[in-house]
């Protein structure tokens, strides 16, 4: 029982955390998940990858640092994983302040709960393409300087930046992946991909009559969020506490995914229009089944993320197993076969 390793992971009722679960617990992890006191946590996603009876879930709160040292005493990880965020960047234009207590101060106090409590807990953090922003090359790698253009980007820089010094300045095993986008059916409904699934299955199905989109024109690199977590296994479990970008290495814009995903359900599509006027018309009935809405741009765009992966797929002989067109079927297909589950 000495060697059972424990992994606790904030987050766990989010897409990455629940994918996350299920990998530890095939490895013959003891799981605990992280759930705030009082919320109205959705353990939708555990229960469909048919994971939330094996983990232990317990009270959390990256707002307040005695109860994470609590925790730590209590359940005595060998692991961490910060996996929680606000991680929708719209809204941390709208409330740039708590974005950045529970991003930046969050991972802070784990930190200094881990200095307190026990050094030898190995510490994950979930960085972000985001910090990338306005972008200064092409492809991004781990040394390429840093832009954020939202406070949720600037927020995740600070977390970057202090794991690596408390990593230095302490001696611990304090790693972060720089993730690029990534996607799955577990994705939440705010996010764009989600959306243009879910939306393009519902015109499809004449359940909805047009779907509205902000900036086409924006390129992400994507990957599945399977992928990415099994990069958050090995990064955590080298010899050598180090940083990495993880990403597909390709870059699709948004209008792209919409051209993807209508082709799979298998819409005879066109578009028409130009600049903010573009619109995808169905064709079989002339109807614009997507528009763009200036109202969904963000105050700072960034207009093209694509990560060089090459550091981990070198030093830990990682490399994604789904293509950008297998991800976007998948997420389709669920959404024609799922219709009535919600994450």
């Amino acid at each position: 029982m000495k060697n059972i390793k424990r992994a606790l992971i904030t987050g766990v009722t989010g897409q990455d955390g629940a994918y996350l679960s299920k990998h530890l617990l095939s490895m013959g992890y003891q799981v605990f998940g992280t759930a705030r006191r009082g919320a109205s946590e959705k353990f939708s996603r555990l229960e469909y990858l048919g994971v939330k009876d094996m983990i232990n879930i317990v009270d959390f709160d990256l707002l307040e640092l005695s109860n994470i040292h609590k925790l730590i005493e209590e359940i005595k990880p060998t692991e961490i994983y910060n996996l929680a965020a606000q991680s929708f960047v719209p809204t941390s234009f709208d409330l740039p302040i708590l974005t950045t207590d529970i991003n930046a101060l969050g991972t802070l106090r784990i930190l200094d709960a881990i200095i307190a409590k026990n050094k030898e807990i190995k510490f994950y953090q979930a960085s972000t393409s985001e910090m990338f922003g306005k972008v200064t090359e092409v492809p991004q790698k781990e040394d390429t300087r840093f832009y954020p253009r939202s406070p949720y980007g600037e927020s995740k820089l600070f977390l970057h930046h202090i794991t690596i010094n408390y990593r230095e300045s302490y001696d611990i095993f304090a790693c972060s992946g720089i993730l690029f986008n990534h996607e799955s059916p577990l994705r939440g409904h705010e996010f764009v991909t989600k959306k243009i699934t879910k939306g393009l299955t519902k015109i499809k199905n004449s359940k909805q009559e047009c779907l509205y989109l902000g900036n086409l024109k924006a390129k992400r690199d994507w990957g599945h969020a399977s992928d990415y977590v099994n990069a958050m296994v090995s990064i955590l479990s080298h010899k050598k506490a180090d940083d990495y970008v993880v990403s597909s290495g390709k870059a699709h814009s948004v209008q792209e995914f919409v051209e993807t995903a209508a082709s799979i359900l298998e819409i005879n599509y066109e578009w028409t229009g130009e600049g903010k006027n573009l619109a995808l018309v169905n064709r079989d009935n002339n109807k614009k089944i997507v528009k763009i809405d200036e109202k969904l741009y963000r105050p700072a765009e960034v207009d093209e993320l694509i990560g060089d992966s090459t550091k981990i797929k070198t030093n830990l002989n990682w490399k994604p197993k789904y293509s950008f067109e297998n991800l976007v079927y998948e997420m389709v297909k669920f959404e024609t076969e799922n219709e009535l589950v919600k994450f």
